[in-house]
C-alpha cells in the first residue's frame, strides 16, 4: 500500500523489515482474504475485541 511504499523504496530499511518476517516477503492483497472471509462468516461470530495478527509472523520475532 501507500503507506508502506516510502519503507520498501528504501534498501535498506526494506531488507531490515524483510529480515523479521518469517514468511520472506511484503504481504499480498489475496494474503488477506481468509482472515476477512472468516471474520465475514458465521464461524467468527463468538470472537469479540480480539487482535488477529495477518503479518507473515512479524510479531512472532
Amino acid at each position: 500500500t501507500a503507506n508502506t511504499a516510502p519503507i520498501r523504496k528504501d534498501p535498506a530499511r526494506n531488507q531490515e523489515i524483510l529480515d523479521r518476517i518469517p514468511a520472506g516477503h511484503w504481504a499480498e492483497p489475496y494474503e488477506l482474504m481468509g482472515i476477512s472471509v472468516f471474520l465475514a462468516s458465521d464461524a467468527s461470530d463468538y470472537i469479540n475485541g480480539a487482535i488477529i495478527p495477518v503479518d507473515g509472523g512479524y510479531l512472532v520475532r
